[in-house]
């Protein structure tokens, strides 16, 4: 493996304002918000445009993302207006310092995942892990699952060491999934001895492509309880209405999307009602599968003219 110093460079007066922190109150946390291969209703993304959006936020650490990028299969988006490139949405990874809602500082890693050279991306952050005596590493995204909007979200826990996740239930057996490289960056720590956790909230899976906040003030209050951050997550709270109201009437426009809707309803009360089975499903029932459901909702909001909501 090549240097990992190679592909990121760090604000050296910014570093030397944290080392004197981190030698006078210990260690940050490290939060791990990158753009990857499955953030559904961009639960991540949103958590991230939240935090540095409305806390003091100043760049520590800049990848080379020319050095990390497949630009021929995730090409950056370019605006052209009328005769002229007006705007290039240039792809970005940084570690900033952000301050929160009682002025701690903690670590926030975002922007776009990797496609290449995963191995060296992680040992770079390892080098920024040990550099700062990061204290835990946290990773929040969402992932779709079979549940309905209309009953409250949950979260799959999982970390390095089974203390860091032993007031979570366990949602799943052994399964196998692509990895990512925030998947693979926890998996490394833990074996270098760092305390690494994360976060995949579950998102209904017929609202996965469009942005759901309610996902990201879930995973936001999870990384609070977690770290003792004060991350104003309640800041969602409006949005995440707004959002479930233009849902619900969506679905009210539709019978057979509602018929949907119950279904799941009672799927995911009949889970409640044996949560101490190992497998997701309580009982075996006729429910639609995720690209029927999807289908569906398709079908339904052709149908719709002129609507201004969040496109299911």
């Amino acid at each position: 493996m090549r240097d990992p110093n190679g592909i990121y460079s760090v604000d050296d007066d910014v570093a030397r304002d944290l080392t004197e922190h981190v030698r006078s109150g210990g260690g940050p946390v490290l939060l791990h918000l990158v753009r990857g291969f499955v953030d559904a209703g961009s639960a991540g993304q949103l958590a991230a445009d939240h935090l540095t959006a409305n806390f003091d936020v100043t760049r520590l650490a800049t990848f080379d993302v020319d050095q990390l990028l497949d630009y021929r299969s995730r090409r950056p988006m370019m605006t052209f207006d009328a005769s002229t490139w007006s705007d290039y949405a240039e792809p970005a990874l940084v570690v900033d310092v952000v301050r929160d809602a009682e002025g701690v500082p903690f670590l926030l890693l975002h922007g776009v995942e990797p496609d290449i050279q995963w191995e060296r991306y992680v040992a770079a952050v390892r080098q920024l892990v040990e550099r700062f005596d990061v204290q835990l590493t946290v990773g929040v995204h969402g992932i779709p699952m079979g549940v309905p909007h209309t009953r409250p979200l949950s979260v799959t826990a999982h970390g390095t060491r089974a203390e860091l996740v032993e007031d979570h239930v366990s949602w799943f057996g052994t399964v196998q999934v692509p990895a990512s490289a925030s998947a693979v960056l926890e998996y490394r720590l833990g074996r270098w001895g760092h305390d690494a956790m994360g976060f995949a909230v579950h998102v209904p899976h017929y609202l996965a492509q469009s942005p759901f906040p309610q996902a990201s003030l879930i995973a936001l209050e999870q990384v609070q309880r977690a770290t003792g951050l004060a991350l104003d997550a309640q800041a969602l709270e409006a949005a995440a209405r707004e959002t479930l109201d233009e849902v619900e009437r969506q679905v009210a426009g539709s019978e057979e999307v509602a018929a949907v809707v119950r279904a799941l309803e009672e799927q995911y009360d009949s889970f409640t009602r044996a949560i101490g089975r190992t497998n997701l499903l309580a009982e075996t029932s006729d429910i639609p599968t995720a690209d029927e459901l999807g289908a569906e909702f398709e079908r339904f909001l052709a149908q719709q003219q002129g609507g201004d909501g969040p496109g299911l």
